[in-house]
């Protein structure tokens, strides 16, 4: 293990590196006439990396101002895989007549470091670069290769960040076997004031759908019986208000025995949803995986209020389940009828196993900070840039380790208003990292 004062230090950077990273806007609309873009974060994340003195690369990956940061500490067996720690620098839009704070402040207060992506996921970029700079600075070389990547683009699929590097330049994470990212390792408060830490070992498939439907323009004050803003929101509509199946994965049913283990609680399939239930704010993340789901979240037509328009188009989210692809379809194709054109982008679902020597040390390393604590298993409702690098043989974890206050609604926090971290809860993190990284 590190020196105490010297881990304590690289835990007290990681607060300061968060907060500046906060400050950094990397607005990502998806839309590139309105994004930031990730370059001032790349440049201050190659700055920092550059002083602590690596040889770093730094990636732009053709749209405007989107750049990506990779660096390689070498170690102590180069015959071993490489992990790969990386994190995403841009983050969703804010509204900052809604926050308390001003969203890009950074501001740190009430023991939060507060601001647009501090959960997702600049605590977890602030923590990795806290540690790659403590371990060059200070000379420590760990068990084998770790390379560490700040990517772009991820809210929006990864097109210029991770997907865009495993597309153009996998030589950069040669030899990488595993790699750990966001979205896992925090802590839930079960019975008894028992935490348990959810390791991400899957999340479900995205499909970012359009539907379109074209009618017949006219006048607004005319009967029209071909009206495609009337067919469209009939569509919406039943796709909306569609439920999918009930879908127990592997990865939920582990999950759950976990917390019947650790707490008593029954989760009988017959209301596996009521009972989902108890596990409190975490249900809504917990309950998403439970079946797929797909949540219409635009509409657009027309462009006045006397003119009906011959176009009306609407955005899906979709979220799909481990091996329900062709379900899914299926289901797709009959609620929605023949009349509706669809275009999409689609990332695959992930799935691992909860075993193995990395599990073991991400468990050591939870232990060691929290005895008594347990680790979990869960699968993800949303997406990671991990979708990108399972392509390239490697095996995913969402692990970015946060010892959380069991009244903090901490999913609502993800693209949600006010959104802030703990700072004890990000110097927790940074020490179970140490240990992990010094570990696996």
């Amino acid at each position: 293990m590190t020196e105490p004062n010297l881990i304590e230090a690289a835990a007290e950077e990681a607060v300061t590196l968060t907060s500046e990273l906060i400050r950094i806007d990397t607005t990502n609309t998806g839309d590139p006439d309105t994004l930031v873009g990730e370059r001032a974060a790349a440049e201050y994340v190659a700055e920092k990396l550059t002083d602590a003195g690596y040889e770093i690369t730094y990636v732009e990956s053709g749209g405007k101002d989107r750049h990506n940061v990779i660096v390689r500490l070498p170690g102590a067996d180069p015959s071993r895989g490489a992990l790969l720690i990386h994190g995403h620098l841009d983050a969703v839009p804010a509204d900052a007549s809604e926050w308390s704070v001003h969203p890009f402040s950074g501001a740190i207060q009430d023991d939060y470091v507060w601001g647009r992506g501090a959960v997702d996921m600049k605590d977890m970029c602030g923590m990795a670069l806290a540690l790659a700079r403590h371990y060059k600075i200070n000379g420590i070389v760990p068990p084998r290769d770790l390379v560490f990547a700040f990517l772009a683009d991820e809210e929006a699929g990864g097109k210029y960040g991770a997907q865009w590097l495993v597309e153009n330049r996998p030589e950069l994470f040669e030899g990488v076997t595993e790699a750990i990212s966001e979205v896992g390792g925090f802590s839930i408060t079960l019975k008894d004031n028992v935490r348990a830490y959810l390791i991400e070992t899957a999340e479900k498939g995205i499909r970012w759908m359009k539907l379109r439907v074209r009618g017949t323009a006219g006048h607004g004050s005319m009967i029209h019986r071909d009206n495609a803003v009337t067919k469209l929101s009939e569509a919406v509509a039943r796709l909306g208000n569609h439920r999918f199946p009930l879908v127990m994965t592997d990865s939920v049913r582990e999950f759950l025995d976990g917390v019947t283990e650790i707490t008593g609680w029954d989760f009988p399939e017959d209301d596996i949803e009521g009972s989902v239930a108890k596990l409190g704010n975490i249900s809504r993340m917990i309950g998403a995986t439970l079946r797929d789901t797909a949540n219409p979240t635009m509409l657009t037509a027309g462009y006045k209020s006397n003119v009906i328009p011959s176009v009306a188009e609407a955005s899906v989210d979709c979220r799909i389940l481990p091996g329900r692809l062709e379900a899914f379809n299926a289901e797709l194709e009959e609620i929605l009828g023949p009349d509706i054109e669809k275009e999409w982008m689609e990332l695959p679902p992930v799935e691992t196993t909860f075993d193995g020597a990395l599990v073991d040390a991400m468990t050591n390393a939870v232990l060691a900070e929290d005895p008594g604590a347990r680790t979990l298993p869960y699968m993800l409702s949303g997406g990671t840039d991990a979708k990108s690098f399972q392509s390239l043989g490697i095996r995913n974890f969402g692990f970015a380790p946060l010892q959380l206050p069991a009244d903090l609604d901490f999913s609502a926090l993800f693209h949600g208003v006010d959104e802030r971290v703990p700072v004890d809860a990000l110097k927790f993190g940074v020490r179970v990292l140490d240990r992990f990284l010094r570990s696996a």
